[in-house]
């Protein structure tokens, strides 16, 4: 039988153990997507590395209509672009956006991301526990960053995450492509709005570059904001829940926040995922592993099952921020490596070296079994962490 996708978990820091029997048989195997479409999961860290950086994989089919889907997702769960124009299009977008990402702009933006950390541990503080730290903390800090860099008024929170919720739904499809259109629109309120009175932000940037119309200044702006909060949104999450589940690096950190770069390196590898990963096309037929590719085919790329992969990771279910070796692979690889990576680095260890040294003595309140994920959405994540201190 077919295995289907996601794979289940007991609890959210728990590696799927239906995902590690597929792992330990081998790198490649046919799956059934949420939408019941076939597709090829990738799950050994060679090979997703490799096929990451493939230029025969893209996002665009050449068939769209009757391409695979991973999801109902109108964000992801489906192809994207112009098969014909898709490396292009994609070198130009990343033109478009690296100089707002340049190592520079990003260690610029530490002191602001640290006074928001401290403002928002300020609140949390004052507001004493219980508390729920995916409201208080995980989800307010990223908005609060993306709209500062975007130029998005942050008093649009409510209405932009809510769209941003709909759009990443990957169970109601009508929904998804509902909320990814009030995204859109609302992007070309604001390029319209920038035009007029334009501000020291990236919308603003976008709309001074000859050339570069409305419709493609607010897709591209409205991606960043989406994948700019709620991406990091789960990863503040999943990283405090795994921190607060091992009291004595909780601690560690506590006393050492300047080890907060190697933790954040390991929260990015180490959290468990129910399977599925990076969705390709293949663009023409690819031999891996004996089997054969069709061009046309879904292929998953399951990072997630690659930062897993014993071969390279020892003990890989294992949380050690002491750990060396290759690189994990959550932020992708290759051409399209996520261009956000070094903004969300900052604000993770902005949280986790400023989190545990001002509560050292934080926990979880109640069983982690009871921990509820968010199943129905792209990124996934907690859908709520209390804790007390």
């Amino acid at each position: 039988m077919t295995p289907g996708l996601p794979f289940p978990q007991d609890h959210p820091l728990q590696f799927p153990p239906a995902l590690r029997t597929l792992r330990e048989a081998g790198p490649l195997h046919r799956v059934r997507t949420r939408t019941g479409d076939d597709a090829w999961l990738v799950t050994g860290y060679a090979e997703v590395r490799a096929l990451l950086a493939d230029p025969r994989l893209g996002r665009a089919h050449p068939d769209p209509a009757h391409a695979a889907r991973s999801g109902a997702s109108a964000l992801f769960g489906g192809p994207q672009g112009d098969f014909a124009t898709e490396h292009a299009d994609h070198a130009r977008m990343r033109s478009l956006l690296r100089p707002h990402f340049t190592p520079g702009r990003i260690r610029a933006l530490a002191p602001r991301v640290a006074q928001l950390t401290e403002g928002l541990l300020d609140e949390l503080a004052r507001l004493g526990p219980p508390a729920d730290l995916v409201t208080a903390l995980a989800v307010p800090l990223p908005i609060l960053v993306i709209c500062e860099l975007l130029g998005v008024p942050y008093e649009d929170r409510t209405r932009f995450r809510a769209w941003s919720e709909a759009a990443a739904d990957v169970t109601d499809q009508a929904r998804s492509e509902q909320g990814l259109a009030e995204l859109f629109d609302y992007g070309m309120r604001l390029v319209a709005a920038k035009r007029r009175r334009p501000g020291e932000d990236v919308i603003s940037a976008l709309a001074a570059v000859d050339g570069v119309g409305d419709g493609e200044i607010a897709g591209l702006s409205m991606a960043l904001l989406f994948a700019g909060h709620e991406t990091t949104v789960v990863q503040i999450g999943m990283g405090a829940l795994l921190l607060l589940t091992r009291p004595d690096r909780w601690r560690r950190l506590a006393e050492h926040p300047e080890d907060a770069g190697a933790a954040v390196e390991e929260m990015l590898r180490a959290a468990g995922k129910g399977g599925g990963g990076i969705p390709r096309y293949a663009r023409t037929d690819i031999e891996l592993a004996g089997e054969t590719i069709a061009a046309g085919d879904l292929v998953m790329c399951d990072n997630g099952a690659a930062n897993h992969d014993p071969s390279v990771f020892e003990d890989p279910d294992r949380f050690d921020p002491d750990r060396r070796g290759p690189a994990h692979l959550s932020f992708g690889h290759g051409a399209r490596y996520c261009i956000g990576a070094p903004l969300a680095r900052l604000e993770l260890q902005a949280v986790f070296s400023r989190l545990p040294a001002r509560f050292p003595a934080m926990k979880p309140v109640g069983e982690l079994e009871q921990t509820r994920v968010r199943a129905d959405t792209l990124t996934g994540g907690l859908a709520e962490l209390p804790v007390a201190w």
